[in-house]
């Protein structure tokens, strides 16, 4: 089953999101057209198959708007839907329903779509033993939700921030003067819990990984062949266990050839930079 998020966590991001389509006078269109205290119910129906994240949305957007509105929420997040699927079902007051509208709508396509992508590269690589991590690469202030999202597509996440692990990069590895160096220093300069990633893009700077023995050694760009020597090295190094990640030119054509080099997690940014939003409506129900 796939852990919930805290209310606590979602219902800054959907109040500052209501806030923004609010702006300064509320939506006058519903004020304008619909008279005061009128009720109204309606159902969350997909319009395409996908996975479910982010419902919870869904609730404290029409909540945010109408305290006693009844919200039934039919599927849980990491669910799988066929389209026409009727994901929840609300009954509130039309003014604030319809304000609530488009912010629900926008967070739970967004969120849907990030899932349903990485539902697609877990099936691609079904059969293998890698796992498919995300990035950094995530919508400002959406961060927490979008690495929730893929978590319920079957996904595993990367680091959230940068506090929560070492990830020595290229321009990190050019500044400190090499490889050894720089996981030397941040060996140094961490508690026994902090793990430290980093990120090599030839072979010749695998081997000066491998000798340092970080937790992850990040294999940026490198081809199907030289992706088959990393892992061969890493068996062979007689300095003992590293996680091998695949990072960079991963795609939905090519991700099953990548899993089949023998590492161990390949990340791809593309689950929240570039994951279309799936098709969710709202549909009206008469009385």
């Amino acid at each position: 089953m796939i852990r919930q998020l805290p209310d606590l966590l979602i219902d800054p991001v959907v109040r500052l999101a209501l806030a923004e389509d609010l702006g300064r006078a509320g939506d006058v269109t519903a004020q304008a057209c619909i008279p005061e205290r009128v009720r109204m119910k309606a159902v969350f129906a997909a319009r395409k198959p996908g996975v479910l994240a982010g419902i919870s949305c869904v609730r404290l957007a029409v909540l945010a708007m109408d305290p006693k509105a009844s919200i039934t929420l039919l599927l849980r997040d990491g669910e799988a839907f066929a389209a026409g699927t009727v994901l929840a079902e609300v009954e509130a007051d039309a003014r604030a329903f319809l304000a609530a509208e488009r912010t629900a709508l926008n967070l739970l396509g967004r969120l849907c779509g990030i899932a349903t992508l990485t539902r697609a590269y877990v099936e691609a690589v079904k059969g293998t033993r890698v796992r498919i991590a995300d990035t950094r690469k995530t919508t400002p202030g959406l961060r927490a939700l979008e690495k929730h999202a893929v978590i319920c597509g079957g996904g595993v996440n990367h680091r959230f921030g940068l506090d929560d692990a070492i990830l020595i990069k290229d321009n990190h590895i050019a500044v400190c003067g090499g490889v050894a160096p720089a996981v030397r220093r941040a060996r140094a300069a961490v508690g026994h819990l902090m793990k430290i990633e980093v990120e090599v893009d030839s072979l010749k700077q695998l081997d000066q990984a491998l000798a340092e023995t970080p937790d992850v050694i990040m294999l940026d760009n490198f081809s199907l062949e030289d992706l088959t020597e990393a892992v061969r090295r890493r068996a062979a190094s007689p300095f003992g266990p590293v996680t091998l990640e695949a990072s960079g030119g991963v795609d939905l054509s090519t991700v099953k050839a990548i899993a089949e080099t023998g590492v161990d997690v390949i990340s791809v940014g593309a689950l929240t930079h570039s994951a279309p939003a799936l098709d969710i409506g709202l549909d009206v129900l008469p009385d």
